[in-house]
């Protein structure tokens, strides 16, 4: 499945493509999705596929379309401080985008049924928090793995306020699922060849919403011991926070909100990245402001000066003539008058814009001839990681900055 929207040349340019076809219509998930690089979850040697919008499975490794998984995001509707479950986790990218929604007082569970897999999630999950600059710019749930068959979790377990399952269910177990989640709760799963949204509103009653058409690999069923029952599988515990981890968010999160102040909100104005900074100042986009901006900018400059000829054109035409000249004549002249200078308005209008674009296209020239001069790229210095450098200037023991910094390499 998938195939939805074109290819990417990278992360962000996935993302804008999935915005224009209105797979991401939020901005909360646009930056769960521009925080982390989705090739960074394929084997090395399949790299070059990460952007484009497939399924990808190598093994037991496995990672949905793009598109599903931004349709998926959209319906669970995530906030902070929720539970979510992951049925079917994987390589755990899905997991780790909720977990930068949910914040750390959330809870971030998945179960996965290949033990290769999970260790394949964690390894993935310590070189993002390690080594991501994404991870300094949110407040993270860390999700915990366990294997086992989503098939096995007991009828006593807890139930949570989101659920998702990455495999096609059965009719026969729909009902379980939809014991997973709590009252006003909301489940995702492709039921009957349709991604399904279903919101528990009551204790015994369900809205469903079916979303898009999907083909996933069904459920697998357990395996029965040898007396004939079925194992159970415990899901991960709900873990209190310590005092030394309630200490690390607070100073972090004060950090966070003293360095995103007024100064960043004014350069964010318009942006979707919605914590204070734009995607180019965080550093989240490849290019950053100015090449973005062009862009677009020259599209809109193309349609406006297109659209102002059409007026021009349609301006100067010559009104039909009045066969009494005695009545009317004058009302049409003024009216003829109004239009020639209405038309000059536009016409001036439209040279600007046209100049303007000129400009553009010869700054554009410029750098393109000092790039060949040069033989070098022209590149935007990397946004830098603020909060790391303001943990770095406390004046505080080495081992606390250390622990502050999540004993991070970068």
């Amino acid at each position: 499945m998938g195939g939805a929207v074109s290819a990417g040349e990278d992360n962000d340019d996935l993302i804008d493509n999935l915005k224009e076809a209105y797979y991401i219509r939020s901005d909360l998930v646009e930056r769960a999705f521009r925080a982390i690089d989705r090739a960074d979850y394929y084997l090395d040697e399949y790299r070059e596929n990460a952007y484009k919008d497939l399924a990808w499975r190598h093994g037991n490794i496995h990672l949905s379309a793009p598109c599903i998984y931004s349709e998926v995001m959209e319906a669970l509707d995530l906030h902070p401080r929720i539970s979510f479950l992951n049925l079917g986790s994987g390589t755990g990218y899905l997991s780790t985008m909720v977990g930068l929604i949910l914040g750390p007082f959330g809870v971030n569970h998945g179960i996965e049924l290949h033990a290769d897999v999970i260790e394949y999630a964690y390894q993935k999950l310590d070189s993002f928090i390690k080594t991501s600059d994404s991870f300094d710019k949110f407040e993270f749930c860390e999700p915990s793995f366990v294997v086992g068959n989503c098939l096995e979790i007991p009828p006593e377990s807890r139930q949570y306020d989101r659920v998702y399952c990455g495999a096609g269910v059965q009719k026969d177990h729909e009902k379980y699922m939809k014991n997973l989640i709590k009252v006003g709760g909301i489940l995702v799963m492709p039921l009957e060849e349709k991604l399904t949204k279903i919101t528990r509103t009551g204790p015994n009653t369900w809205e469903t919403k079916k979303i898009i058409s999907v083909s996933f690999a069904p459920l697998i069923l357990p395996k029965h011991n040898a007396n004939g029952k079925p194992k159970t599988v415990p899901l991960p515990k709900y873990e209190v926070r310590t005092l030394q981890e309630l200490a690390r968010f607070c100073i972090r999160h004060t950090l966070q909100m003293t360095t995103d102040g007024g100064e960043s909100q004014s350069r964010s104005r318009g942006s979707s990245f919605s914590v204070g900074r734009g995607l180019a100042v965080a550093g989240l986009h490849k290019y950053g402001p100015r090449f973005k901006r062009r862009r677009v900018h020259r599209r809109r400059c193309n349609a406006l000066v297109l659209a102002t000829r059409q007026v021009v054109g349609s301006g100067m035409s010559p009104a039909p003539l009045d066969s009494n000249n005695n009545q009317g004549g004058r009302v049409e002249d003024e009216e003829a008058a109004r239009r020639e200078t209405s038309s000059r308005r536009v016409a001036r209008g439209a040279r600007g814009l046209m100049e303007e674009e000129e400009m553009e296209e010869e700054e554009v020239e410029e750098e393109q001839e000092e790039e060949r001069e040069t033989g070098e790229l022209l590149q935007v210095q990397p946004a830098v990681n603020v909060l790391r450098e303001r943990i770095l200037g406390l004046p505080l023991p080495e081992p606390l900055k250390r622990f502050l910094l999540y004993y991070r390499n970068k």
